[in-house]
């Protein structure tokens, strides 16, 4: 059984930091139910486990194809960032996504995200983006790291469903989804358009650009988009975060996508 001391769990625990995943391509995953996602992805390089969890979830280990350690309950500790410990957590291997990739395929539905540097906001565009149909996710500029393990929690799973790409240079991920023919649509409390008169475009092969949480998007970066939109809000509120942001305008271009065809 191998202990928190152990130089395999020290390995591990250094994809606790970004710098760590970034130098390995790798990452954690905490928890069955992203296990059994990355499972299903053949991403699952290797797998830590108590024996409690190895006891409950004996069928998941075998689907993991990957070797399988035991750890006692403070190697698990060390290995999770929940303040309750699943007691099962892979090591995998990052996915390669690439936005000409994403491109090449001719998607019907982006979602953009510039500045994003809340995982769980973050996680959870990934999971609407996912259930809406979307072709891939871009996180824009400096952002929070898609494989951080809070935003692996509040993808519930989607980030190994959907392409996820990160576009160091926000302006130039934009002038790539306009020259593969896609529309930019940029989200600003003050855009010109309002996303009621907006339902005309939506059936058109759409990016949809959404801001940071704290100051939106830059009067710049939203210059660069065909488009840019506010969400009518007849209440008090004066804007909503990006996550609810996303929510609202994916779900009008999927339904106005599902009506064209």
């Amino acid at each position: 059984m191998l202990t928190e001391r152990s130089a395999r769990v020290a390995g591990a625990v250094k994809l606790h930091r970004r710098v760590g995943r970034a130098r390995s391509g790798r990452f954690l995953a905490e928890g069955p139910n992203l296990v059994q996602a990355a499972a299903a992805r053949r991403l699952v390089k290797e797998v830590f486990v108590t024996e409690v969890a190895a006891q409950r979830h004996t069928a998941l280990l075998a689907m993991a194809g990957a070797p399988v350690h035991l750890v006692s309950e403070r190697a698990a500790k060390a290995l999770s960032d929940t303040a309750t410990p699943a007691g099962l957590i892979a090591v995998c291997e990052m996915p390669n996504a690439r936005l000409d990739d994403v491109l090449a395929r001719a998607p019907q539905l982006i979602a953009a995200a510039a500045e994003i540097r809340e995982p769980g906001n973050a996680g959870t565009v990934i999971r609407l983006a996912d259930a809406m149909g979307a072709a891939a996710v871009v996180l824009c500029g400096h952002t929070v790291d898609p494989y951080n393990g809070k935003c692996l929690r509040a993808s519930a799973g989607s980030i190994f469903s959907i392409p996820v790409v990160h576009a160091p240079d926000a302006a130039s991920a934009v002038a790539d989804l306009r020259s593969a023919g896609l529309q930019v649509l940029a989200t600003m409390t003050d855009g010109e358009l309002s996303l009621d008169d907006a339902e005309p475009l939506l059936a058109r092969p759409t990016a949809w650009l959404f801001g940071p949480e704290s100051h939106g998007l830059s009067p710049q970066l939203a210059a660069l988009a065909h488009h840019r939109v506010r969400i009518p809000m007849p209440g008090a509120a004066e804007s909503l975060n990006v996550a609810a942001a996303a929510a609202i305008c994916l779900y009008q271009s999927a339904r106005r996508l599902r009506r064209r065809c």
